[in-house]
């Protein structure tokens, strides 16, 4: 009976907004997301059924798919200055009431001149998606009726992209897969919001 006096708010794919890292993205057409986890069963001597299941490690990973405009997706807007990117390494360090966390420091170095980089190199932007530094995606959903919801997914990273032409593609896609430290679930927000404004 508790059950009905909960609200509940739906979200359509249009009602929701990605963040990459401190960058809105609009190009992103879809993105999901699968977690896996290990585990075996234990038996014993004597007896065919399991007498209890061992936990093992656990995997995130998922893919991204981009309208392909006359621009690589994320290479101008996450590439560029990576070094400035804010990302949290944790999702424990994450701070709601704050725009987004600090970037991790770069190491100092007495060779380098604390800079982190020797003279004879210098720091230079990704031409892979694969050498994007990791990134926070924060998905915002704000429906018609003003409720709101949220979810996050923790240090992604890069792992595979891919695009092809076709003379029957009316619109061209880029498609590329991540793994994940970790994330947090859809989360409503604690109240309605005016989006009318």
């Amino acid at each position: 009976m508790a059950d009905f006096s909960k609200a509940y708010n739906s979200f359509s794919g249009c009602d929701i907004r990605a963040v990459f890292s401190n960058q809105v993205i609009g190009t992103l057409q879809g993105i999901s997301y699968s977690v896996t986890r290990e585990k075996a069963p234990i038996y014993t001597m004597g007896e065919p059924d399991p007498r209890a299941f061992a936990r093992g490690k656990r995997g995130i990973a998922g893919s991204l798919i981009f309208i392909q405009f006359d621009r690589h997706a994320l290479l101008q807007v996450l590439g560029k200055d990576g070094a400035k990117l804010k990302f949290s390494s944790d999702k424990d360090s994450f701070n709601p009431n704050i725009e987004g966390a600090q970037a991790p420091p770069i190491a100092q170095d007495a060779e380098t001149g604390g800079a982190g980089v020797r003279d004879d190199q210098k720091i230079t932007d990704p031409w892979f998606s694969d050498q994007i530094p990791p990134f926070d995606i924060t998905l915002n959903a704000a429906n018609e009726y003003g409720y709101s919801a949220q979810m996050r997914i923790y240090g992604v990273e890069i792992l595979n992209e891919g695009a092809g032409v076709s003379i029957d593609d009316i619109v061209l896609e880029q498609q590329m897969t991540f793994i994940a430290r970790s994330l947090s679930p859809w989360t409503p927000h604690g109240e309605r919001v005016d989006i009318g404004t």
